[in-house]
């Protein structure tokens, strides 16, 4: 009885955070150990299934990075990076849309209607909803995102899962690949979500002595990259996160996806378990 009551008990200390986010739009950038451990796969599959089925709405946008790095490695193809983003070739590219949408894009949309949500896999030539321009070589700057579209979707209940490859602007162009961060951050921007969340392989942002770092604003956020303690990859997830708020999402997360359940955690929870940035 004591561990049924327990249950309830639960149930009831997530209801005023499912109330908040009742009909609301939820982005989530899955990516890192979470979509390579098939124990994190089912972990996040159920904590997609549950906000979906409580009335939240929420949008996938996903990485590949270490996939795509494992092919190109294969085809002896040369993998460069420049703070923490892919330098995209032309003929990595092809290498990069093949793994982001054929294999990996439909494997999560495949998982999630495994588990009876309702997802449909897209990527930015789709509608040419997400277009870019060149930053470096085939790695994209997005110019413009079609919200409508991707809301249209979510109004049909559907779950958008959407691989980061943005068109070109001409037929033949074979697109740009798109730092999945920084497309997560302006979908979310686009469709009026309320909240973002990044999926990454550590707590959170850590100060120097790697303890968390539970909440941030801009202005620390700036001392930290100029002394140094917010470096690398952490440096596109944090950038994205404050481009996501300043353009209107209430909050960001930056969250450790190696931990069972870590969304329902975060968002379900008072205490949460990441790094919360707002303006």
């Amino acid at each position: 009885m004591q561990k049924k009551i327990k249950i309830v008990e639960t149930l009831l200390d997530a209801l005023p955070f499912i109330r908040k986010f009742y009909g609301k739009t939820i982005v989530i950038k899955y990516g890192g150990a979470a979509q390579i451990d098939e124990k994190l796969k089912e972990s996040f599959a159920i904590d997609i299934l549950m906000l979906y089925m409580v009335g939240i709405k929420p949008v996938i946008v996903h990485g590949g990075g270490k996939r795509i790095t494992e092919i190109l490695n294969a085809l002896n193809i040369k993998t460069e990076f420049k703070d923490g983003i892919r330098v995209t070739t032309e003929e990595s590219i092809k290498i990069a849309e093949m793994v982001l949408s054929g294999e990996i894009n439909k494997e999560i949309v495949n998982m999630l209607n495994q588990h009876g949500a309702k997802a449909i896999g897209i990527n930015g030539k789709d509608m040419s909803f997400m277009k870019a321009k060149s930053k470096v070589g085939f790695t994209g700057e997005i110019i413009s995102i079609d919200g409508v579209f991707v809301n249209k979707l979510i109004s049909e209940n559907l779950i958008p899962v959407i691989a980061p490859i943005a068109a070109g602007n001409s037929p033949t162009h074979p697109g740009f690949n798109i730092n999945a961060d920084t497309a997560a951050s302006e979908i979310a921007a686009s469709i009026g979500a309320k909240r973002i969340i990044f999926l990454t392989d550590t707590p959170g942002v850590l100060d120097k002595e790697k303890k968390l770092i539970s909440s941030l604003k801009k202005g620390t956020i700036e001392k930290l990259k100029n002394d140094g303690t917010i470096a690398g990859g952490m440096i596109p997830k944090v950038e994205a996160a404050l481009n996501a708020v300043s353009k209107g999402v209430e909050k960001a997360h930056i969250i450790d996806g190696r931990i069972e359940h870590s969304i329902l955690l975060e968002l379900l929870t008072s205490e949460g378990i990441g790094t919360e940035i707002k303006e």
